[in-house]
This record gives structure tokens, sequence and C-alpha cells, in this order.
């Protein structure tokens, strides 16, 4: 199951400190990032993709974050 996220990270930066937190809740998801992607998309790989952790993990570091459509 993939599952895409529209966010608000904007710098290479904020992303390496937003995976190393989903890495450690989430150790076995396949992630990135496309911050050249207007949507600067977050995509998550997994079996199981848990979106309401991911989502609240994002916003509590104070990013906006919701399911890409």
């Amino acid at each position: 199951m993939i599952e895409v996220f529209k966010t608000d990270v904007q710098e290479m930066k904020e992303s390496n400190s937003i995976m190393h937190t989903l890495l450690t809740f989430f150790p076995h998801y396949k992630k990135n990032f496309d911050l050249d992607d207007c949507d600067r998309i977050l995509r998550v790989d997994a079996p199981m993709v848990c979106i309401e952790k991911i989502i609240s993990l994002l916003q509590s570091h104070g990013y906006q974050c919701e399911v890409l459509d």
C-alpha cells in the first residue's frame, strides 16, 4: 500500500529530521520526500500505513500534512 501526503516541508534539512522521527516509529516503512513537487509530497509504502499517526507526527513538528487524493 502506498500513501501519498501533501506537506508544507520546504527544505531537505527539515525532511531529514522528519524522516528520522518516522524511522523511530515506523522502521519498516519505505518513505521518501519529493520536495521538488508543488505539494511537497511524502510517500509512504508499507503493508498497512498508519495515516493518522503520520499526520499527527508531522503536525507535532509544526508541519501541515494531509492525504493527497
